[in-house]
């Protein structure tokens, strides 16, 4: 399995060898560009400017700095790599913190951390992670940029997430000083969110657009045009309070419709009764 990273994972003198394997995979559907005139297909080169835009191969290209107007300074990926030290080749776990510090704003890219030998003290790492609910917290440098990381446990698993630096972070847009709502508003909001609230279930949720856009190109591949879906009859209510109050009322009426519904032995059952 191709790894992204490999190096050493260490707090205090303990060190663990590891590689790191990218948690998530990009599920878009992939398109090429055309000309809407001509339906020709759109190509992207990196070509050489002062050289009849030939085109260059991304083994020949290197990094330059703009550091005058007009004026370049050159570094090779060689070069980059000679100004790694040895701690920024490995990932060092600097402090431990408290999950439920951790702001999801933060997070950026996830990796499987896995062993790459030395298991046992890989094993007590992702035991005390998970029973204190703690996380480790240090830096690398990945590629040609330093990214703080946390690594924890999810599923008795260990996973390394990079973070954005502080700076990175962009202010909120928009100062809030807005009218408070009542105490009314505030106990039905939380009614509502009671109601509202189940196990967090990824597994229930799935990319239903791109399902429609599959189901497009199926159809204009056989020659058929393509139908927007049903729009769902829009139900605007200006009144907050009243918003609320049908939201919930929404929720009892579809709950009380699930109830009815037989479940799917009870369908099980009636089948077979008819076939019998």
């Amino acid at each position: 399995m191709a790894y992204s990273f490999k190096g050493n994972l260490s707090f205090g003198f303990v060190y663990i060898p590891i590689t790191l394997h990218l948690a998530t995979q990009d599920s878009s559907i992939a398109f090429r560009l055309f000309d809407s005139k001509t339906k020709s297909k759109i190509q992207y080169k990196k070509t050489c400017v002062e050289c009849n835009n030939r085109e260059v191969k991304n083994e020949d290209i290197i990094r330059g700095y703009e550091y005058e107007d007009g004026k370049y300074v050159t570094l090779t990926n060689d070069e980059f790599e000679k100004l790694k030290t040895p701690k920024d080749k490995n990932i060092t776990l600097e402090q431990f913190v408290d999950l439920k510090e951790i702001d999801p704003l933060y997070l950026d890219k996830s990796y499987y951390v896995v062993p790459n030998g030395a298991n046992k003290p890989f094993c007590l790492l992702l035991k005390i992670l998970e029973e204190e609910n703690k996380a480790g917290l240090g830096k690398t440098v990945l590629g040609t940029k330093e990214v703080l990381v946390l690594v924890r446990s999810v599923n008795k698993k260990m996973i390394l997430s990079t973070l954005f630096f502080n700076e990175e972070i962009k202010p909120y847009p928009l100062e809030l000083n807005f009218d408070a709502p009542s105490a009314a508003e505030v106990k039905m909001a939380k009614l509502l969110i009671k109601e509202m609230t189940a196990p967090f279930d990824p597994t229930k949720y799935h990319d239903e657009y791109a399902k429609r856009v599959k189901k497009a190109i199926e159809d204009k591949i056989k020659g058929r045009k393509i139908i927007t879906p049903k729009k769902e009859p829009e139900v605007k209510i200006v009144d907050l309070m009243e918003a609320l109050k049908s939201s919930i009322q929404e929720l009892d009426t579809k709950k009380v419709k699930k109830k009815l519904l037989p479940n799917k032995d009870i369908k099980k059952s009636i089948s077979n009764d008819k076939l019998s």
